[in-house]
């Protein structure tokens, strides 16, 4: 066992003394440092945990990528593009496409005797994620069904099996009646008070379009890290493409079709910083005091170990080697009690939000291990250079000024 780490490991358990007049000063530094990290921990989990559950809703309703009509003018009323079978496979062949669904849209408003609101009718292919949100009824069955959000019931007085009117825009105005065969909630305000799902032939018929005629193609991922190079590789091969009509593809992005909700996410990120290095400060600063009270409480056996020959190195060795053990303390139990508050929430869900602000009605939680470890690694680096500052002060004390002051 190396000299340091032997007259370290004594020093570190005469601390447990309860007449040692530094032990305090060792119990403030620890508990910072404890604070430190499950603050940094639980920053983390939140953040992450928010911007995943965010990202699956927005996805869950507008996909990862979609191809529309170049002639897009951004907003619910697309101009038609045709897809043939085998556009659809290759699409579905390419590395990381998880899933490849036709979509229609068209504006409307939905009326009853005491109320109306505009909506956007969307059909799809798509199911899962409705069928995953689904509280109440079942997923529609023909074409006169529809699957309305519980925000969108609640604001027009509705339940299933309730019929209403619904009046679409063109060169005339058509109605259609419906019957709500179900009702999904996803929390995402933003999108439940504003679509109603049912079947594609619903706005083919409303626009006259052909069988294989639609507003665009959605496109998920299998994981969001593949985003960009399936993005790549849906581009180039829809580029210079055209259907059967002379329509051109176009290729947009999850974040180009909400950008505002991901320059907020992006904003996170930043919050993220700011606190992580304000726990690092404050960490550092209780470790820095500790470890000079330490030092200056043991300032005797300072001036024996150099009295009997030992280096200022390796007497720096002897308090840098305590400083190590009362982080390696502080990071666990801040990894332990960091991880426990925020398995209590990811399980209990005890922590509540306004929905219709942050889009979910609870804190999230997620546990990205990669994060997590460098997050760990980091404190730890950090905190081990900053115990040479304070420790160099051992270099200023001389054995004879000890004995003298003895």
């Amino acid at each position: 066992m190396r000299f340091e780490r032997f007259i370290a490991e004594r020093l570190y358990f005469m601390q447990q003394d309860e007449g040692k007049s530094s032990r305090p000063a060792v119990r403030v530094a620890l508990a910072g440092l404890i604070i430190g990290v499950m603050v940094m921990i639980i920053t983390v989990c939140v953040v992450v945990g928010f911007k995943q559950t965010v990202t699956d809703k927005v996805v869950g309703f507008a996909a990862h990528l979609r191809i529309v009509n170049f002639e897009n003018n951004n907003t619910f009323e697309l101009s038609p593009i045709s897809v043939s079978d085998s556009m659809m496979q290759s699409l579905a062949q390419i590395p990381h496409i998880a899933s490849v669904n036709t979509f229609v849209t068209k504006p409307g408003i939905i009326k009853t005797d005491e109320d109306f609101q505009g909506i956007v009718f969307k059909g799809t292919t798509y199911w899962d994620y409705f069928s995953d949100n689904l509280i109440e009824g079942r997923l529609p069955e023909n074409e006169n069904e529809v699957l309305l959000s519980r925000r969108l019931c609640d604001l027009m007085t509705l339940n299933v099996g309730d019929q209403i009117l619904s009046y679409f825009v063109g060169e005339s105005v058509k109605v259609r009646k419906f019957v709500i065969c179900g009702i999904y909630r996803t929390g995402f305000t933003d999108f439940d008070e504003r679509f109603i799902l049912g079947d594609m032939n619903v706005v083919r018929r409303l626009n006259g379009w052909s069988d294989n005629q639609i507003s665009g193609i959605e496109l998920r991922v299998d994981n969001l890290r593949n985003l960009y190079e399936a993005s790549d590789n849906v581009f180039f091969a829809t580029a210079n493409r055209f259907d059967e009509e002379g329509n051109g593809y176009y290729m947009e992005t999850l974040e180009q079709l909400n950008p505002q909700i991901f320059s907020w996410l992006d904003l996170l990120d930043m919050n993220v910083i700011i606190i992580i290095l304000l726990m690092l400060a404050v960490s550092g600063f209780n470790i820095i005091s500790g470890l000079i009270i330490l030092i200056l409480d043991s300032i005797q056996l300072v001036g024996v170990l150099k009295a009997l020959g030992a280096s200022n190195k390796q007497v720096r060795g002897v308090f840098v080697v305590q400083g190590l053990m009362l982080i390696g303390k502080g990071v666990l139990w801040g990894n332990i009690l960091g991880l426990a508050i925020c398995a209590i929430q990811y399980w209990g869900h005890f922590l509540p939000l306004d929905a219709t602000t942050y889009y979910v009605n609870y804190v999230p939680i997620a546990f990205p291990v990669g994060w997590l470890l460098l997050l760990n690694i980091g404190t730890i680096l950090i905190s081990a250079l900053i115990l040479l500052a304070p420790s160099a002060i051992i270099t200023k004390i001389s054995p004879s000024q000890v004995m003298r002051f003895e």
